[in-house]
């Protein structure tokens, strides 16, 4: 039976690797089946780690028939990786008139930061897909108030999709120096469960955390939770379809709001 009010999500969009990785993709693939089957999304709106930009910008309002392959030095058939899913621009207007703005619209194509969990979660490409930037000169605040301005949406059966990693030290993770997922990374992953399932609001002080810069030495992969965490109502019940770790460093943790 199809459910009311879509959910919010925080999407661990994890290596470009896990594109081609149907094992590691399993856990994807079941979650999005049961949002699909749960909830019918008619359209996603998403931003992404992969996309700052100083204003807040709409990526391509046509067909995704191309993409961008937005990461260097990985096998040749990543780069013939397809994802053609259908536009959602018709969701423009209800984004603008929730903003009360008008929002300029650019034809970026959907980064990996999307489409790599995407082709596991729906991979008929057969939901439309509206993706807009991240704008780098928010604070967590306006982050966060932004998602909460989007929060309508969720009742016009639209999903309202972050997409990042909650762990994302690319340099250590880079390093080979690790056998094992560090304390310092377990122990930031834990404070971002305990935190929503205690505390939502202190995500606005997330630098405060353990470890936060060393697992974070620069936001970009974090902030998208807010957006994600704001567009949930404080009623809305936490679960976390993903979890684990990546290459050791890299958290899998996906969530899901409501």
């Amino acid at each position: 039976m199809k459910k009311q009010k879509m959910p919010s999500l925080f999407v661990s969009h994890g290596s470009p690797m896990l594109a081609l990785d149907k094992k590691g993709g399993l856990e994807y693939r079941q979650w999005g089946g049961k949002l699909t089957n749960e909830y019918q999304p008619k359209a996603i709106l998403v931003f992404s780690a992969h996309w700052e930009d100083e204003k807040l910008l709409f990526g391509e309002s046509i067909n995704h028939d191309e993409l961008f392959y937005d990461f260097y030095g990985f096998p040749s058939e990543l780069y013939q990786v397809q994802y053609p899913a259908p536009s959602a621009s018709e969701i423009v207007t209800s984004i603008e008139n929730l903003l009360e703005k008008s929002v300029p619209k650019t034809e970026r194509k959907l980064d990996h930061g999307v489409w790599v969990p995407f082709l596991h979660m729906w991979p008929n490409a057969d939901l439309p897909i509206l993706q807009m930037s991240m704008p780098n000169t928010m604070s967590n605040e306006e982050l966060y108030n932004l998602g909460k301005s989007l929060t309508p949406l969720r009742e016009e059966n639209i999903l309202i999709v972050g997409a990042g990693t909650l762990t994302h030290n690319l340099r250590e993770g880079l390093s080979g120096k690790y056998n094992t997922t560090p304390d310092w990374t377990v122990e930031f992953d834990n404070w971002v469960e305990t935190t929503l399932m205690n505390s939502r609001d202190d995500l606005l002080n997330w630098e405060k955390a353990p470890h936060a810069y060393r697992n974070h030495p620069s936001p970009e992969h974090f902030r998208p939770l807010l957006i994600a965490a704001g567009a949930a109502n404080e009623s809305d019940e936490v679960s976390f379809p993903t979890i684990g770790f990546d290459f050791t460093l890299f958290s899998k943790r996906s969530i899901q709001f409501g």
